[in-house]
């Protein structure tokens, strides 16, 4: 396919490089030099040539300007055009840029796995739009990913990265506690990581962002800064709902200490440091 992509950080580099490996013919919007494909002036040039739009940008403005603001895609796109949204954005915004695309077709897409899922093309996919759409772009979406899964309507797909966001951070945070607590009760956060691992305790977060916290290394797979926005939209949207998420609401607090403290653009994981500060 001729794929226009947009968004290209430390997902969407990685995404696009998947693509282009597999074939695919990509027009570039602020791509990275050495990125096979061919590299465009605006974002609007890079989807008039396109037949599929993938966007992978950081928050909702962000989206919401590609496609909308000056020489955005929305300029360029051609009627039967795909996009692909595959950012973490607001699900109500997901719903409302939909339907100010009149003659194109679109799905929010929202991934999970982090940059290390980016690069081995193992993301969690979650999808929200009409199901022949879901079918015309599974290709696309086996390419990237592993886990791939319409979960409904437009805008059902950023609801589900929601709630996938409040199992993370909150999994983080109680991860942090323990080791903490294991750490200031006078046994080996090290050692008591490896015995959790084995029981009911065990996790995907445990193992890996565990094991970050066990060494003080917390460059960035996911920073700080992007998942409270995560939180933000979790709590934004359940507010909607009146429906109360405690524990969402603390860890988005412990977040924003974080972020006070300079930790911002450090990976989640560094949740820890901020709790051993004492916050």
């Amino acid at each position: 396919m001729r794929i226009g992509f947009v968004g290209l950080g430390v997902m969407g580099t990685p995404m696009a490089a998947n693509l282009a490996r597999a074939g695919h013919e990509l027009f570039l919007y602020r791509g990275r030099e050495g990125l096979d494909g061919t590299h465009c002036a605006s974002a609007a040039e890079a989807a008039a040539e396109a037949e599929v739009v993938i966007l992978m940008l950081p928050d909702t403005p962000d989206v919401e300007n590609a496609l909308f603001g000056p020489e955005g895609v929305a300029e360029g796109l051609k009627p039967g055009t795909l996009v692909i949204d595959m950012s973490s954005i607001s699900p109500a915004a997901t719903k409302e840029f939909a339907q100010r695309l009149v003659g194109c077709d679109y799905l929010d897409a929202p991934v999970s796995g982090g940059e290390v899922g980016a690069q081995q093309a193992t993301l969690t996919i979650m999808v929200g739009g009409r199901p022949e759409v879901f079918e015309r772009a599974r290709p696309l979406f086996e390419t990237l990913g592993k886990n791939i899964t319409l979960i409904g309507a437009t805008g059902a797909g950023q609801t589900a990265k929601v709630a996938n966001q409040i199992v993370v951070g909150l999994t983080i945070e109680a991860v942090a506690e323990a080791l903490l607590f294991a750490e200031r009760a006078g046994a080996d956060p090290a050692v008591v990581r490896e015995a959790l691992m084995g029981g009911f305790a065990q996790s995907r977060i445990l193992e890996l962002r565990g094991e970050r916290m066990v060494e003080q290394t917390f460059e960035p797979g996911f920073r700080v800064r992007l998942h409270r926005k995560d939180l933000a939209l979790a709590i934004q949207a359940a507010a909607e709902l009146d429906l109360a998420l405690p524990n969402t609401a603390s860890t988005q607090q412990l977040m924003n200490a974080a972020i006070a403290d300079g930790d911002g653009e450090l990976d989640h994981s560094a949740l820890y440091k901020t709790l051993r500060r004492g916050r």
